[in-house]
């Protein structure tokens, strides 16, 4: 190594995004300690920053570009920094051609299926003292990179990768990918592997956890799944999220009853209480089948809290339709919502 990186060398991961980024995040830590960076108390000290961004609304994409042009002081006071973008934001070519044409003090763009080859870019941006930029968009995901775990009692999971419903406000197909299934077997295997760390809690990952193995040539329902992941010795609570309310079945709701150690708790965004703007959403389901699965989970399981997601403001949305949408607010009584503005 030259002698002008001290040792040891530290990063810092700034993280926008859903729990799938934060997860994403584990995974370029436990990388980044496998080259023998430490992780850095501030952004001052470090010597790799990463930002992890998001772009599933437009303010998301205002808060990164904004902490970019915050870091360029960093590059001035420390040329040897290396300041990297990852992320759903760099998926798309017209962030590319802004970063490099208005930031090129950003040293490397790669994208999320490109996270493997960080080390590889890290070296290449030292020697070369160029921007470097790798992205790939039908890559397979490699499930063997190290993860530096957040917690010490909980782990992320993650069960599928991508998305296929195309919800007309929403971007992550088109930058995530198509819905892709892990296999059971490596799924298994990596919740035994943590029982055996001393985990106890996991949170089973997914854009639509519910469709997960649909696409597996052996395919595999979700609650079977959870049912195999309930066998597992030392984990003592599961979670999963996130459900789309068109694919919960009778019969994951019957494994949520059935299996003691999956926690009280579902996630079901709703995002709107109008059919009219369901439908210009592409949500695929209506008000009333939406509530008739409250009932369903209530009547299983009278204890269980529900959380959602609503979006107001929607491009169309007339003052009745949001009043439907406080109407359904009224009904169900959630125990917590996630309310967004359209942007």
């Amino acid at each position: 190594m030259s002698a002008k990186w001290k040792n040891p060398l530290k990063y810092k991961i700034l993280t926008w995004g859903c729990q799938m980024n934060t997860h994403d995040s584990e995974v370029i830590s436990g990388i980044l300690q496998k080259m023998r960076y430490c992780p850095a108390a501030t952004l001052k000290e470090s010597d790799v920053i990463i930002l992890n961004t998001c772009c599933v609304r437009e303010n998301a994409e205002r808060k990164v570009y904004g902490r970019i042009a915050q870091l360029k002081q960093f590059k001035q006071r420390n040329p040897n920094l290396i300041l990297a973008v990852s992320g759903c934001m760099v998926q798309q070519p017209h962030v590319i051609e802004h970063i490099s044409e208005k930031m090129p003090y950003v040293d490397i763009l790669f994208g999320i299926k490109n996270v493997h080859k960080l080390p590889e870019l890290i070296e290449n941006s030292r020697q070369a003292n160029l921007p470097v930029i790798e992205i790939v968009g039908n890559s397979d995901i490699d499930e063997n990179l190290p993860i530096k775990r957040a917690d010490d009692v909980k782990a992320w999971v993650t069960i599928t990768y991508g998305c296929n419903n195309y919800c007309s406000y929403c971007i992550v197909p088109y930058v995530r990918g198509r819905e892709k299934s892990r296999s059971p077997k490596s799924i298994l295997r990596e919740v035994k592997n943590l029982a055996g760390e001393g985990f106890i809690e996991v949170n089973l990952l997914g854009q639509n956890v519910n469709s997960y193995g649909k696409d597996l040539e052996m395919p595999v329902t979700f609650p079977e799944l959870l049912r195999k992941v309930n066998n597992i010795d030392g984990i003592k609570r599961i979670r999963f999220i996130t459900s789309h309310p068109k694919d919960l079945s009778d019969d994951l709701i019957l494994a949520m009853k059935e299996c003691k150690k999956v926690c009280e708790h579902i996630h079901l965004p709703v995002q709107a209480g109008s059919n009219r703007i369901l439908s210009k959403m592409n949500r695929k389901y209506t008000r009333e089948h939406y509530m008739d699965l409250i009932k369903k989970l209530r009547d299983a399981i009278p204890h269980i809290a529900i959380t959602t997601d609503i979006i107001v403001g929607f491009p169309g949305e007339t003052e009745e339709d949001f009043l439907d949408t406080i109407d359904l607010v009224k009904e169900v009584e959630f125990d917590s919502a996630f309310t967004f503005m359209y942007s």
